[in-house]
């Protein structure tokens, strides 16, 4: 027992005299201490965040839940539950979120250090500016329903021009307040401003849910048709269905002024389930960015601009299908607002998507290829944004894909041996597989760490514009100057490696042929409803619903895959 007592003394001068490991583990003790005391506090932190996401989710999936069942309700059972009924919930849910939103425009974020932070990945001006367009249209959309129903007011409850003008106020309150603050990573009332944008969120996917299951309108309007259909057939009017004996007692009368706001409510309908899936995404990246803390090296120094170098291919190919497009769409759009539409105009449309497709398609594949074949690492920094902008593509693309299944299966157990209906079945198949290979090309490129422009890139461009803006051209020297631009665009071109060229040759013409494909169904032309194959093998009501569904979001893919493209064309 005296030697090791000895020994302990001697040993530890020892180790402090020489190599010191007792000294080295004591202080690498002290630091792990510390480290567990910061990784507690960090750790209770980490805690309250997670509890305050779970309680307002909770929140909105309750309020969810209520308002689908108020919803399932109306379908389902229409004399305890009515429509009426559902706006009431509706509009009460609408003044709560516009009470919120004034209280964070006009107290949350003017507190001290309430923004320190702003997400450079959120609220891009492609997606703000579609918040603007879409909101602009269905308010528009509310514009046509209210005149619709003040003309009808005679058979028509006063809620239905009640509920139109709060969601005027909505919508306006709620497009300013994601314009100025989409980015924000808010600092202070964390739990509030969490529970506030859920139940947003949750408002948002009740008047889409609405949108996609009313309708009553269409209904109107069909009945009309009906009704006008039997009195040229000399029919009774006896033998409407049920729904018919409902509507044709509230008829549009024959003005000029009422068959604007019927028909200008047809045209501006998926505008507003639109809006309402944008506005979900917009503020949803915003209750992930509640009290995130962005660090310096997650900041972009410098940010690639758009620059139409380096592509020839993409922009003529893509610049024809948008022409041919145009002209496919408003011969569609003339054939199928007259009586009877003919059948060759259906043949048309279908043949142009079946053109197109497959090289959209075949794009893609060797978009990936070629992204396989590239060196780039891939970027595994935590980006709620592009988190979210996966998860949008996946999800959205399940609206196209589920309604080609649906027309494939219908159209296999009726004729797949006709005309038209081959040309359908092929257009649903090579529009599933167009939207599995856009979003692995999509996806993969957002996941690849960008690559920085060469610096003798950047001085040369620096030189060029400050000769440019020293130099006053004239008449005389504007063919030198257009010489002189055609030069720098030829020098771009050829100084970029093939994969980069191609991947920018590829992602533009994507990007073309996905905005004449987010034109063709936004502003009118739906085949799917309109041929009247699956509408007569499901029935009206069971298809409606279905279109309704995959329709905005077929739409909000085309939209949100244009983002993602142009991402990859400046970063290529």
């Amino acid at each position: 027992m005296s030697d090791k007592k000895v020994s302990r003394p001697c040993h530890h001068c020892k180790s402090r005299s020489a190599s010191a490991p007792t000294d080295t583990s004591k202080i690498h003790y002290e630091k792990f201490w510390l480290y567990r005391h910061c990784s507690s506090v960090q750790q209770r932190d980490r805690q309250a965040q997670k509890a305050g996401q779970l309680f307002s989710g909770l929140l909105a999936m309750n309020v969810v839940f209520l308002g689908s069942a108020f919803i399932s309700s109306m379908i389902f059972n229409q004399v305890a539950i009515t429509l009426a009924d559902v706006w009431i919930l509706l509009s009460i849910l609408k003044v709560l979120c516009l009470f919120w939103i004034i209280y964070y425009l006009l107290g949350t974020s003017r507190q001290p250090h309430a923004v320190l932070y702003r997400d450079s990945h959120a609220g891009a001006i492609w997606i703000r500016g579609s918040v603007l367009l879409f909101g602009s249209c269905s308010i528009l959309l509310n514009v046509f329903q209210i005149g619709y129903s003040t003309i009808l007011v005679h058979c028509k409850s006063r809620v239905e021009i009640v509920f139109p003008s709060i969601g005027i106020l909505f919508i306006c309150t709620q497009a300013y307040f994601l314009w100025h603050h989409s980015k924000d990573c808010i600092q202070v009332q964390h739990n509030f401003t969490r529970c506030g944008l859920m139940l947003t969120i949750a408002t948002n996917l009740l008047l889409w849910l609405l949108a996609v299951t009313n309708d009553t309108l269409h209904m109107e309007i069909e009945s009309q048709l009906r009704e006008v259909e039997r009195r040229f057939a000399g029919k009774a009017p006896s033998s409407h269905p049920h729904w018919c004996n409902e509507t044709t007692l509230c008829t549009c009368p024959n003005t000029t002024i009422c068959k604007v706001f019927q028909k200008g409510y047809i045209l501006l309908y998926p505008f507003n389930t639109e809006y309402c899936l944008v506005c979900c995404s917009v503020l949803y990246v915003m209750w992930k960015n509640v009290g995130r803390r962005i660090s310096h090296h997650h900041v972009p120094h410098t940010k690639p601009k758009f620059k139409l170098q380096g592509v020839v291919f993409g922009p003529l190919l893509g610049t024809s299908a948008v022409i041919i497009g145009a002209c496919v769409f408003m011969m569609y759009q003339i054939q199928a607002t007259s009586l009877s539409p003919s059948h060759q105009v259906f043949v048309i449309y279908y043949s142009y998507y079946i053109v197109l497709l497959p090289l959209m398609s075949v794009g893609a594949v060797i978009g990936t290829i070629i992204h396989a074949l590239e060196k780039k690492e891939l970027d595994t920094l935590k980006n709620p944004t592009r988190s979210l902008d996966v998860v949008l593509l996946m999800g959205a693309a399940l609206g196209q894909i589920g309604m080609s299944y649906f027309s494939i299966v219908a159209l296999v157990a009726t004729d797949p041996r006709d005309l038209l209906n081959s040309l359908i079945l092929s257009y649903s198949v090579l529009l599933i597989f167009q939207n599995i290979t856009q979003n692995v090309f999509v996806i993969d490129g957002l996941h690849r760490q960008r690559t920085p422009p060469g610096k003798e890139e950047d001085t040369k461009e620096e030189q060029n514009r400050e000769a440019y803006s020293q130099r006053r051209v004239s008449v005389l020297e504007l063919g030198q100057e257009i010489r002189k631009a055609s030069l720098s665009y030829i020098y771009t071109y050829s100084h970029l490696s093939w994969k980069r060229r191609v991947l920018r040759e590829i992602s533009f013409f994507l990007v073309l042929c996905n905005i004449i494909l987010w034109v063709m169904p936004t502003f009118g032309a739906h085949p799917v409803f309109e041929n009247g194959m699956e509408r007569s093998f499901y029935g009206y009501s069971t298809w409606f619903v279905i279109v309704n569904f995959g329709l905005p979001l077929g739409v909000f893919y085309r939209m949100h895959s244009v983002g993602g493209l142009l991402e990859i064309y400046v970063t290529a």
